[in-house]
């Protein structure tokens, strides 16, 4: 038989998670007929309730969770630990731009840790100074435009956006983001979601985002959705409903080991040839995409597919030449 203080913890825990499970909020009434209890019960535990539930009176005195101010409970082991600290190093020396609430993850971890692993706690709380340190690029606006769509995300409702395209025009959308996702490459964050317009889905550079408020419609996210599907044949963040293209590159004897020692994309295939040099192909959504790894490799890479990837990098390589004759 529990005492009067574990139900009363119990009940605390039964509101808190019904109000995380319905972003749009309870009335007292609502959340009284759920839990069995009198609305005079719920008023009282309301004080004992964190701080990121609230009333809000300006829709209809609805109780909700502050989803930025929710402080989520999670435990790591030390080599979950390690999975962490290694994502979050990509973040800080591969996104150039200052993103406190990233630092502030790595502090608590750090934290967390201090006693485990002080030498581990150390160095996360290095990466936090590196990703909020004065000589990052300070962006408000690259990081309003990421918490509002952070929100909508987590909410589900849509966002009204103005988005510079590439070709610097100023356009308006409504969109419903359906994820996010780094892109290493770009230094740069893509939120991937339904746009209107164009009615289709769409993906969004978060630096180009101009303004952004939230909009006034709700959506769903389809069950049909898998980034991972969708991104399959990428090879970063461009996507296309057209087959994949088959990309072959010859890379010198030079290079060949370091080419074989890390899996560049889910569909390669590598052959060694006789000669030390190595042979490598993959199918990619946009080949386009490449271009600049490709150029990396300099003269030790030579692309033999597809034939139009083929005639770019020439061309690249004769202005090159111009350049430095």
């Amino acid at each position: 038989m529990k005492n009067p203080s574990e139900r009363k913890s119990d009940r605390l825990g039964e509101i808190e998670q019904l109000l995380l499970a319905h972003p749009e909020g309870l009335k007292q009434v609502e959340i009284a007929r759920r839990l069995d209890v009198s609305r005079s019960t719920i008023t009282r535990y309301l004080p004992n309730l964190p701080g990121s539930v609230y009333i809000d009176d300006l829709d209809d005195n609805k109780w909700k969770v502050d989803r930025q101010a929710y402080l989520i409970n999670v435990r790591f082991t030390l080599d979950e630990a390690m999975a962490i600290h290694l994502a979050t190093r990509l973040l800080a020396t591969r996104m150039e731009r200052q993103n406190p609430h990233a630092a502030s993850a790595l502090r608590k971890l750090g934290i967390a840790l201090d006693k485990l692993a002080p030498r581990i706690s150390q160095h996360l709380r290095q990466s936090a100074d590196t990703m909020d340190n004065p000589a990052q690029r300070q962006d408000p606006n690259f990081l309003h435009s990421l918490e509002i769509i952070t929100q909508a995300w987590a909410l589900q409702h849509q966002v009204h956006l103005w988005y510079w395209s590439e070709k610097g025009e100023l356009k308006e959308h409504d969109f419903a983001p359906y994820f996010i996702e780094p892109y290493a490459i770009g230094q740069s964050i893509y939120a991937i979601g339904w746009a209107n317009p164009p009615d289709a889905l769409r993906t969004f550079k978060v630096e180009r985002i101009k303004r952004i408020e939230k909009g006034e419609g709700m959506y769903e996210i389809p069950d049909s959705f898998d980034p991972a599907i969708l991104l399959k044949d990428a090879w970063g963040i461009w996507y296309t409903g057209e087959e994949p293209v088959e990309v072959v590159l010859k890379f010198s004897q030079r290079v060949a080991r370091r080419v074989k020692e890390t899996r560049w994309h889910r569909s390669e295939q590598v052959t060694q040839m006789d000669d030390g040099k190595l042979l490598w192909r993959a199918w990619i959504a946009a080949p386009q995409e490449m271009v600049p790894w490709i150029r990396g490799w300099g003269s030790d890479v030579e692309v033999l597919e597809p034939e139009g990837l083929r005639e770019e990098l020439a061309a690249d390589a004769f202005t090159l030449a111009e350049i430095y004759s």
